[in-house]
């Protein structure tokens, strides 16, 4: 309705300051997926309309205790694997989450959504954007671009990548994008204000150009036979990206991580990495950490596997060496604990027992805040 000619805008400032606002029975709601549209156009409007909003409600996606209340309201009962192994495919969209039949397995699931011909899921990436955007392909540009570097990609190296002709216009869209959900800023610890890079945020998108995308003749053509994603999620290459699925799955759950690990609420959250400049350097990554008031930093270590995880000998070593460059490059004394994220527990061993402070389990992350 809002379209550039339709003038809806103009009319809605007029009669919203001549006649409604000294009409207490009227009040307008408005309400959509083009998140980045309504914080334009109305809640940071310049013109009649500036200063007009008294409340804004942002509709957050599902954790994961939500959908997994939502399962349970529509009689499916999955266990905690099941359900974080759909969640990395559908992320917290309640759509996606209705789509769930009962008696399937989380694989089950995936197979009927995403790699049957008439899966309701298959077409949605193209759908998803069109709805949301005017022009939808240099977003979706953006989006491919960030999706290919799963440990982030930072906001020059991406307008210089995006090859889209204004930098300025490609930042505006990168926040349009961050405010619909589908990309997360971050600025990484030890970097201060410089330095923002993107994230992926959104499962489903995510899930779509690595999975589904590639095999989509095959889905089209109807070659794809039932069971096609039981089969393919057993390959180690699933493993792998469900290892990685499992970190973003964790910052969606900070809160509930910290107060599993009994840290200050006014610690800082944060990620690192360290690409070496030099010959014979070494790099590190850490996943996720906590900067806490009291002079310490918890290292949190996240593991995704299907059975208690072990540290052995040389995992140890990695980990020693991880804290030693992260000591070096940031320079300072602080205190620094190691914990550990897993999904079926941390099995004990010399090792764990001498480095490790606190462990957290899934079951963890399904609690309510």
């Amino acid at each position: 309705m809002a379209t550039p000619r339709s003038k809806l805008i103009t009319i809605l400032e007029l009669y919203w300051n001549r006649y409604w606002v000294f009409d207490d029975r009227i009040k307008l709601i408005i309400c959509g997926s083009a998140t980045s549209w309504i914080i334009e156009n109305i809640i940071n409007n310049k013109g009649g309309l500036h200063n007009r909003v008294t409340r804004t409600l942002h509709l957050k996606p599902f954790l994961l205790h939500e959908a997994e209340s939502y399962l349970k309201s529509r009689k499916i009962r999955l266990n905690h694997r099941q359900i974080l192994d759909l969640y990395i495919v559908l992320g917290g969209v309640p759509l996606y989450w209705s789509y769930v039949r009962k008696g399937y397995s989380a694989q089950q699931s995936i197979d009927e959504l995403c790699f049957q011909s008439d899966g309701p899921l298959v077409n949605e990436f193209g759908r998803l954007f069109g709805s949301l955007f005017e022009e939808p392909k240099p977003y979706e540009d953006l989006i491919r671009l960030i999706a290919s570097h799963r440990y982030g990609i930072g906001q020059s190296e991406l307008i210089t990548k995006s090859k889209l002709p204004d930098g300025g216009t490609t930042v505006r869209r990168l926040h349009q994008l961050e405010e619909a959900g589908f990309v997360t800023s971050l600025i990484p610890y030890g970097r201060k204000d410089k330095g923002v890079y993107y994230l992926m945020d959104d499962e489903y998108c995510l899930f779509y150009l690595y999975w589904m995308e590639p095999n989509l003749k095959l889905i089209a053509k109807k070659s794809s036979n039932p069971g096609f994603w039981v089969s393919q999620s057993a390959r180690p290459a699933w493993k792998a990206w469900s290892g990685l699925s499992f970190e973003t799955v964790c910052y969606k759950h900070l809160e509930l991580i910290r107060q599993a690990l009994k840290i200050d609420p006014g610690s800082v959250a944060g990620t690192w990495r360290f690409i070496p400049r030099k010959d014979g350097e070494q790099g590190a990554q850490i996943d996720l950490l906590f900067d806490r008031p009291d002079g310490s930093i918890t290292i949190c270590e996240i593991k995704c596997s299907s059975s208690p995880f072990s540290i052995d000998k040389a995992y140890a070593a990695e980990l020693i060496r991880k804290m030693d460059i992260f000591r070096k490059q940031l320079r300072f004394e602080k205190q620094l604990f190691l914990a550990m994220i897993t999904t079926c527990g941390l099995k004990p061993t010399m090792y764990s027992e001498e480095l490790v402070t606190n462990e957290i389990s899934l079951e963890a992350l399904f609690k309510s805040t």
